[in-house]
């Protein structure tokens, strides 16, 4: 029976405080997750927030420590101890001897970030934990597909972090301060703070990541993937709502589809990249919104036209020669209409001014 969302979210929030504990005979010892004590990181507090959701650590005391001799006598011990020995249960990724990525470990998945303690216990223990939240068995589609997606868009960030691998080259154009990396630091004491003891600060760590993990989990399971089907029938239909193909009609709004999208056309073949999707809004009217050329970036493959950018109402019926038009964006990535034949006629003129049949607009 696996453990449940719910079920992890009120676990969350009954956590007893890490520490050294009692003494106690070590055969009458819970079982014992190590890592090292001080200023904590995101990388161990979700490394030992995953670890606790496994049945064999449910009820692990935490200890925090740099004690080799403390360590030796844990079940498991994460981002400490200068060792990376799965049978052993070992996962730390400080010595100068690691370098493995998602893709030396699994040559299949196309990852090449350094792993942190995190990544680590997510590759061995991820499907494990995964099937248990959602009931399902390791080798479930479903269960694959979620695995993916939190390494992707979860777990390799704080990787990349924790090992200081920069998400571009040179500085960027503005700081990011904000992410779950620094929220997790914020949580340390401050340096000219009286008391400098860290218990309290990693144990809100750990129920800082956990939420956002299983908040994410919950998304992508009930939102991202059921999207999927939404954008397929989309695709299969394309020819029906224009001849050009470049043209996609969702049956309902909101969906995040732009992944799915670049996935499906590579997946079935798409030889037309498509241009624009179509959908109603929250107002019960239509939106026509350009495909962008990549999933990082804010160009498009085809932006709207340049003129109709910034104008609105009437005034843009007026210059497009379309009834109903509601607004363009200054960037021109998006537009509304009052029904979806004046959005599609959009859609189209659009496409009737492109310079290339592959025109890239930014």
């Amino acid at each position: 029976m696996g453990l449940g969302l719910r079920a992890a979210r009120l676990l969350l929030r009954s956590r007893p405080m890490p520490g050294p504990g009692p003494k106690r005979p070590r055969s009458a010892m819970a079982p014992r997750i190590g890592t090292h004590n001080g200023t904590f990181h995101c990388d161990e507090a979700l490394a030992c927030y995953l670890l606790r959701l496994l049945p064999q650590y449910r009820d692990a005391e935490i200890i925090r420590t740099r004690e080799p001799q403390l360590l030796s006598e844990c079940d498991v011990v994460v981002d400490v101890g200068g060792e990376y020995d799965p049978q052993k249960h070992r996962y730390d990724h400080h010595q100068r001897s690691f370098a493995q990525s998602m893709h030396c470990l699994r040559p299949d998945k196309p990852w090449k970030t350094k792993l942190s303690s995190a990544g680590l216990v997510y590759f061995h223990f991820g499907s494990q934990i995964l099937a248990s939240l959602l009931g399902l068995k390791e080798e479930d589609p479903v269960v694959q597909a979620l695995y993916d997606k939190l390494y992707e868009n979860f777990v390799e960030e704080i990787d990349a972090i924790d090992n200081g691998i920069a998400q571009w080259d040179g500085e960027p154009r503005y700081a990011m301060s904000t992410n779950l990396s620094a929220r997790v630091a914020y949580l340390n004491p401050r340096w000219n703070d009286m008391d400098q003891d860290t218990e309290a600060g990693f144990k809100k760590a750990m129920e800082l990541v956990g939420r956002e993990f299983l908040d994410r989990l919950d998304y992508y399971h009930h939102s991202w993937l059921p999207a999927r089907t939404l954008v397929e029938e989309a695709i299969e239909k394309r020819f029906k709502v224009d001849p050009s193909g470049e043209i996609l009609v969702f049956s309902q709004g909101g969906c995040p589809w732009k992944e799915h999208l670049f996935s499906l056309e590579s997946e079935l073949g798409v030889e037309k990249p498509i241009k624009f999707v179509l959908y109603v809004d929250q107002n019960n009217r239509w939106r026509v919104q350009c495909v962008p050329a990549g999933l990082h970036t804010f160009q498009n493959r085809l932006s709207l036209p340049e003129e109709w950018r910034g104008v609105r109402d009437e005034a843009l019926s007026q210059l497009s020669g379309i009834p109903g038009c509601v607004f363009v964006h200054a960037s021109g990535f998006i537009g509304g209409n009052q029904t979806q034949e004046g959005a599609l006629r959009m859609a189209q003129s659009a496409l009737a001014r492109q310079t290339g049949p592959d025109a890239l607009s930014s």
